[in-house]
Formats: C-alpha cells, sequence, structure tokens
C-alpha cells in the first residue's frame, strides 16, 4: 500500500522530532554505589548517622578569606573518615550549588582526563544530579579530555566524597572528573575550562580527592607527609611537583592537586590551611605500615595591615643591608601567609623620580623572600641605573607591589589605567609595566600599549601582534 505524499511526510517529520526528543532529552542513567557495604555503611540510616557524627566531631575554626578549594582523603570511612569531616565541615550553612569533584584512577587506564558528563550517582542516600552542562564544557577530546563513564566503575576515589556532601549540602549537582596520565595539552585544557567555571560561577567549588603517604612507618609518614602540607599551604605547584617527582612525597591523586592547585593559584588563592593530617595508625595498633590522610583548604587572603607593614619594612633593611654592607641579611619569617608563594616588585624612588624597580611576576617561592630579591636588585642591579650608594639611602622612598594572577587580555578595551598592569610576550622579548606607572605618568591606553612594547624592546606598535596579559596589584607604601 502507497501512502499519499502528505501523509508520508508527515510520518517523516513525526520520526525526526522523536529522533531529536531522544537526542536532546536529559540522559536518565544513574550510576549505582559500588562500593557502599565496603568503604561505608551500606545501610541508609546508618551511613547518615556516621557522617552526621563525623561532621559533628570536626572542630572548626574561622578562616580569613575566601575558600576557592578542598582537599579531602578518600579511604574506607573507619580510616579516613573523621579527618575528611574537616572539610566538609567547611562546606555546612556554604551556598554551593555545584561540586567539581577530581581525583586519580586507581584501575581504569586513563589517558588524559575522564568525565561522567550525564545522569546522575546514587549513595544509599540518594540520587545526585550530573551538571551535564558544565561537564561537557569541560570535554576537549583533542586534548584527552573525553566523556567517559566506564572509567568510573568501581573507583573509590570520589564516590567516598559524595556521603560527604549528602551530609553538607541540600540541592546540588557534580561534575565528577577521573586523572590519569595527564598530557600537557590535557593539563592547559582542564585548567582553563575549570578557571573559567570556577570564574564564572560563586557558588561552584573544587574538591581534589587524594590520600598521602602509603604503607611507611608512622613517624616515617609524618615526616613525608609534612612536606606535603608546606607546599600546598605556601601554594607552591612547583615545590609538590618536585617532591612527588623525586620520591620526597607521596600522593596517590598527585596529578589531580596539581590541577586543583594550580586552578586555585589562576583565581587568585594565595595560601592554604591544613584543617587536619592523621593517618590509619591512629586508628590502628599497627604503626608499622600506615597510609596519610589530610584534609586542607585553598583560600585566597588579603594582607593584613601588620602584614604589609612588615613586608615594607623587610624590603627597606634589604636594600640598607645590601647597600652598606653589600650582602643581605638571613631572614626567615615564621608567618604563614607572608611565607606563601607571591610574585612582588619592589620600587625605589627618589624625590619623586624612579631609582629602580625590578620584580618577578609568578609566585614561585616565599612572598616574604621575593621581596628580599628584589628589594636587593631593584637598587644594586637594575640595568636602567647605577648601584645605589649609601648618601642615597636618607631621601629613598620605597614601595612593594603584590601581583595578582596574570590573566590573558582578551580585548585592549578592557584595561583601566591605575587598576591594570600589562605584561607582554613577544617571541624571546617580553615587558611589563605596572598600574601605578601609566597613572602617573597620565597615560591613555594607547600610550601604555606602546610603552609596554618598547619597554619589552620592540617597535612601538609590536603589541597589536603580541600576547598581552594583565594583572593587578596591591601597592605598599
Amino acid at each position: 500500500m502507497k501512502l499519499k505524499p502528505s501523509l508520508r511526510y508527515g510520518l517523516i517529520a513525526v520520526a525526526l522530532i522523536f529522533a531529536v526528543f531522544l537526542l536532546v532529552r536529559p540522559s536518565r542513567h544513574v550510576k549505582e554505589p559500588d562500593l557502599a557495604g565496603a568503604f561505608y555503611p551500606a545501610d541508609e540510616q546508618a551511613l547518615a548517622d556516621m557522617v552526621k557524627d563525623f561532621i559533628a566531631s570536626a572542630e572548626t575554626a574561622t578562616v580569613d578569606g575566601k575558600l576557592i578549594a578542598l582537599i579531602a582523603p578518600h579511604a574506607g570511612f573507619q580510616f579516613s573518615g573523621r579527618v575528611a569531616a574537616y572539610a566538609y565541615r567547611h562546606l555546612k550553612e556554604r551556598n554551593i550549588d555545584t561540586v567539581i569533584l577530581i581525583g586519580p584512577s586507581h584501575d581504569a587506564a586513563v589517558n588524559g582526563a575522564a568525565i561522567y558528563a550525564s545522569g546522575s550517582m546514587k549513595t544509599p542516600l540518594g540520587n545526585i544530579r550530573i551538571n551535564e552542562q558544565i561537564a561537557r564544557s569541560l570535554v576537549d577530546e583533542k586534548a584527552h579530555v573525553i566523556s567517559d563513564p566506564s572509567a568510573f566503575k568501581n573507583e573509590h576515589s570520589l564516590e567516598v566524597q559524595l556521603p560527604f556532601l549528602q551530609g553538607v549540602l541540600k540541592d546540588f549537582t557534580i561534575v565528577p572528573i577521573l586523572i590519569g596520565q595527564p598530557t600537557r595539552d590535557c593539563f592547559d585544557s582542564l585548567t582553563r575550562g575549570l578557571t573559567e567555571v570556577l570564574g564564572k560561577n560563586q557558588n561552584v567549588i573544587l574538591i581534589a580527592s587524594t590520600d598521602l603517604s602509603h604503607y611507611h612507618s608512622y613517624e616515617k609518614a609524618k615526616k613525608l607527609d609534612s612536606g606535603i602540607a608546606d607546599a600546598v599551604t605556601r601554594m607552591s605547584l612547583e615545590d609538590l611537583e618536585r617532591q612527588l617527582h623525586s620520591g620526597e612525597c607521596e600522593m596517590c591523586g598527585g596529578y589531580p592537586v596539581l590541577f586543583t592547585m594550580s586552578v586555585a593559584r589562576r583565581l587568585g588563592a594565595t595560601n592554604g590551611v591544613v584543617y587536619k593530617y592523621g593517618n590509619s595508625g591512629d586508628i590502628l595498633s599497627n604503626k608499622s605500615r600506615v597510609v596519610g590522610y589530610a584534609a586542607m583548604g585553598l583560600y585566597r587572603t588579603q594582607l593584613t595591615t601588620e602584614e604589609r607593614q612588615e613586608l615594607l619594612a623587610l624590603a627597606k633593611r634589604s636594600i640598607e643591608s645590601q647597600v652598606r654592607l653589600g650582602k643581605t641579611r638571613n631572614y626567615r619569617l615564621r608567618n604563614a601567609r607572608l611565607a606563601a608563594n607571591g610574585a612582588t616588585f619592589v620600587t625605589i624612588n627618589r624625590n619623586g623620580d624612579l631609582r629602580g624597580c625590578i620584580g618577578n611576576i609568578d609566585p614561585v617561592m616565599p612572598m616574604y623572600e621575593s621581596v628580599i630579591k628584589n628589594a636587593v636588585a631593584a637598587c644594586s642591579r637594575d640595568a636602567h641605573f647605577k648601584p645605589m650608594k649609601r648618601a642615597e639611602l636618607k631621601d629613598m622612598q620605597v614601595e612593594v607591589s603584590v601581583l595578582s594572577p596574570l590573566e590573558p587580555l582578551q580585548n585592549v578595551r578592557d584595561i583601566k589605567i591605575g587598576t591594570h598592569g600589562i605584561y607582554l610576550i613577544k617571541g624571546p622579548n617580553s615587558g611589563i609595566l605596572l598600574p601605578q606607572v601609566a597613572e602617573d605618568l597620565k597615560w591613555d591606553v594607547p600610550a601604555f600599549l606602546e610603552h609596554v612594547s618598547i619597554e619589552a624592546g620592540l617597535p612601538k606598535d609590536a603589541w597589536n601582534s603580541a600576547q598581552l596579559y594583565s594583572f593587578t596589584v596591591d601597592v605598599i607604601k
């Protein structure tokens, strides 16, 4: 039987509409828990009571600054649950609607990163929806950041975090990410994507899952893990990566923590805080083979008035010591905020005229060390000036500029004179100008761009074809 053309086309249209509906409708797939009854209780009430008890017993002290990310352990609840609760206690009563979880793949061979991009994940406490929009925005197959739900089968590093989230948050979604062996493209793509997501939404938080040293004696574990705590509190990716590669410390979630610290630093994180440390030897009688656990937070913290004054005094003392004695005293500050890595510039003026200015743009050393090194360089090694003489010390003015993270400049129209500094890179050449320079000299944006090009040793119009970054500064003077 032949159908009339109008009826045939009508049926085709209906089929097409149905096919489109299948493609765009939300996924109903639910990942069942793999570890209930093993890593944590399978009974709903028992699990709820355990999580509630852990959270209630976790002491919480007020931490200054904005919380950007958390780091939590992932062993069985009987071993690391009480430590993990210290991290999750800091989420209570916060307006968090999306949690991005990033952990190591223990079993599946993941070449890069795998994202669970649709459906939901289930625990005995209920289902948690995947934030499919954010998850899919992070997928970059060319950079080996793929959607692969199969990688999450029997993986405990993220599943054990879910009951804690259900215990402290009400209505939220998740984005689960597993890291295997990430390539450079993977690292760049995922950190860039995560930075964009967290930068746009203040109600999103990033949580890295990791345990620390494995199967050492109790005392050796504490020593190994102290290196991790030090690197995280100083927000030193470089030091943590070095320790991991050299074997000075151990983390099964080393890559997830490096991803998390990189994203947090791009978002302005200045320091980390260790809420709680422990190891399995605190639970078991056998202390010869323990596993380390830590709950930590990454924060963006403003300098206090006292800390600002200390940095400025340190710069002045370093300059005076260098000019008078030809050397600088060794300083070691105990202040955790000033010992955290920072990028600074030290500027010396005399009678309103520039006398020296040197700095570093990346936070690769403790902030107080950065100030010392740059103060010494500004008075003795600035290529634009001869080394300072003793007679110049009496009327010098010193200022310290603490730099924010560099941000790629998408449009020069976004530059605000007096607010933004500019960093320019073109080939082997680079140049930087602080925001106060343009303000003091009353430049407009075109003049600012021309002078940063000249500062880089390039023609004044080189900025048109160069990489441009902007930053802000906290000026102490």
